[in-house]
């Protein structure tokens, strides 16, 4: 194995880390549209989801530009760190805002945790810290906006 192979798989092992937090955010803001009763909140969060997704099929699109495939499997160990977003439903049951609202703000905070360990790493490629400092920066913002619904 090159070395240009070991940078390669630890960007791809950095990226699919990345993928896993974004599924667990799209899957978590998709669980709060459905368990708010606010109209504003729930497009709110159905356009966190859709943003998500977007995000996912950037990261996607820089692996597939290495020659290698996105990890399918689910997450693997790199996204059992941060389960923080899995564990909202239960947060969810009541249909109580605040306790959603919390859970995403929680689930942000894993995101956020995350894509900076991945910038701090220093296996990506100028353009891949272009594109998940763009992300990051989106993640903060949304971040921010959820955490005035709480005050």
């Amino acid at each position: 194995m090159t070395n240009t192979d070991v940078n390669t798989d630890e960007t791809v092992k950095t990226l699919n880390g990345l993928i896993s937090i974004l599924e667990d955010g799209k899957l978590g803001y998709t669980n709060a549209a459905e368990h708010v009763e606010n109209l504003a909140m729930k497009a709110d969060f159905l356009d966190y989801a859709r943003e998500r997704a977007l995000f996912i099929v950037e990261l996607q699109d820089e692996i597939n530009k290495l020659g290698k495939s996105t990890d399918t499997s689910g997450g693997g160990p790199l996204g059992a760190l941060h389960r923080a977003w899995i564990d909202i439903k239960s947060s969810f049951s009541g249909g109580d805002t605040k306790a959603i609202i919390n859970a995403c703000v929680t689930g942000e905070e894993a995101a956020i945790e995350k894509y900076k360990a991945a910038l701090e790493e220093n296996h990506l490629e100028h353009s891949q810290v272009y594109i998940v400092s763009k992300q990051l920066n989106s993640i903060q913002n949304t971040l921010s906006q959820i955490k005035m619904r709480v005050n």
